[in-house]
């Protein structure tokens, strides 16, 4: 009987260790994760850029700017970071790769609200914008939680 028990419980740690969390994500957000691995290195090589005379165009959520030492540009690489984070992590599997993804998720739709309500008022020329990227933030977000307890499961 114990024997029995033993030999299940070893067929389900190979269950789930064959079982991988990235088959959790739909196509989109493994698109996505591709794109943002890339800014995220972009964004570091702009930083590096910043010792430099060269002056990159920096926009992300609205933020817009050409010195990587600005507050705004300080703004757009730290988010470029954060989300090349946020993508290794969800496409290597991490363990983290969750929380940090609302995390990021969070911070993106703030800075979106920020960029359409703050931003027109202490900007020259009042324009107001609204922020596709909130079409795809709170999807994000939303399947993330969905999938927060089963990725977390799995070892």
């Amino acid at each position: 009987m114990e024997e029995t028990i033993a030999k299940e419980n070893s067929f389900e740690e190979f269950e789930n260790i064959k079982k991988r969390r990235r088959k959790m994500l739909p196509w989109w957000i493994k698109i996505f994760c591709w794109i943002f691995m890339l800014f995220g290195l972009l964004s570091f090589v702009c930083l590096i850029l910043g010792f430099t005379n060269i002056k990159p165009d920096l926009a992300f959520y609205g933020f817009e700017t050409n010195e990587p030492f600005s507050l705004y540009g300080l703004i757009v690489i730290s988010i470029g970071l954060l989300k090349g984070v946020t993508a290794f992590a969800l496409w290597f599997e991490k363990d983290f790769a969750i929380k940090i993804g609302k995390i990021d998720a969070i911070i993106g739709i703030a800075l979106c609200v920020i960029s359409m309500v703050v931003l027109p008022f202490i900007q020259d020329g009042f324009k107001i914008t609204l922020r596709l990227e909130l079409v795809l933030l709170i999807p994000f977000l939303i399947k993330l939680n969905k999938i927060q307890k089963e990725w977390e499961s799995i070892i």
